[in-house]
């Protein structure tokens, strides 16, 4: 190993480590606030409205974790719990009020739940952590008169992340062998699979899937027939580009493995070892 590869490898495991710790110190993961979300469920219906709405205004009780809370409106549109601010909230009617976008979000929250005990909303909202406005993404339970949420801000990588992603994958293979590498890639819960980023990697000649941290269900089978959801021949073109100049970026639309919605994307793509590897980011 050369002395510039063992550099390129190091600053590469130095920025997954770096990022994952980020992750986890600014905000929860969406399975963090599923498991706040049941947890809040299950203690109102253990313990009542009064006792529950204690709980959840207590802002450094056992329903306030990192930037999660739990709140609470009746179908009036008042806040009875908000973790967030209890001392403002709790009372307020915000039945008409709206999110960053415009959308009437509690009206809508109200609507949702009118048929079925459980729903899922996204909308756009200040987090108080990091004092900008953020998609995020909720979870609502109506029980009896009362709609109980917990939302995350959905995780949003940049360009910037995307691309330091891809070098720390190409530093993988030229410090530790394609075979350790595609391991790695392939693994949903380690370094190189986090929020919204994962790595993608095509074998050249078979043009099947080697490496897909979002799924790794997908290692083995064809890619060079997969359209985005536009129809265009995304991998294809990224092929193409590989073969042809080495590196290169492709914008198409595709599932986000966070919202789960259909997305803008963008991949910086690069030619490694006889592999097209990648990382993308979604474009809000």
């Amino acid at each position: 190993m050369t002395i510039a590869t063992l550099r390129n490898t190091l600053t590469g495991i130095l920025f997954l480590t770096l990022s994952a710790l980020a992750s986890a110190a600014d905000h929860a993961t969406p399975r963090e606030a599923r498991a706040l979300f049941d947890h809040a469920v299950k203690y109102l219906q253990t313990n009542g409205e009064a006792k529950a709405w204690a709980a959840f205004n207590d802002p450094k009780g056992e329903f306030v974790k990192k930037d999660l809370y739990v709140y609470v409106i009746d179908r009036q549109g008042t806040y009875v719990a908000n973790g967030a601010a209890p001392d403002t909230l709790i009372g307020l009617k915000v039945l008409d009020s709206v999110d960053a976008a415009g959308k009437p979000l509690f009206r809508e929250m109200i609507a949702v739940t009118e048929k079925q005990q459980e729903a899922s909303i996204r909308y756009v909202w200040l987090n108080r952590k990091s004092n900008k406005v953020q998609p995020k993404q909720a979870w609502l339970h109506r029980e009896k008169d009362y709609i109980l949420g917990v939302g995350y801000f959905v995780p949003r990588a940049t360009a910037d992340d995307a691309k330091k992603l891809l070098n720390a994958a190409s530093g993988e293979i030229k410090g530790k062998g394609m075979a350790k590498a595609l391991e790695s890639f392939n693994n949903p819960t380690g370094t190189f699979t986090h929020d919204d980023l994962y790595v993608f990697a095509i074998n050249l000649t078979s043009g099947k899937y080697e490496a897909y941290g979002a799924n790794p269900s997908r290692v083995g089978t064809d890619a060079r027939e997969l359209n985005d959801a536009e129809g265009r021949p995304l991998v294809k073109e990224m092929m193409d580009i590989a073969k042809a100049k080495g590196e290169g970026t492709v914008d198409y639309v595709w599932r986000n493995p966070v919202t789960n919605a259909v997305e803008k994307k963008r991949s910086f793509i690069r030619r490694e070892n006889g592999n097209l590897i990648g990382v993308g980011f979604y474009i809000e």
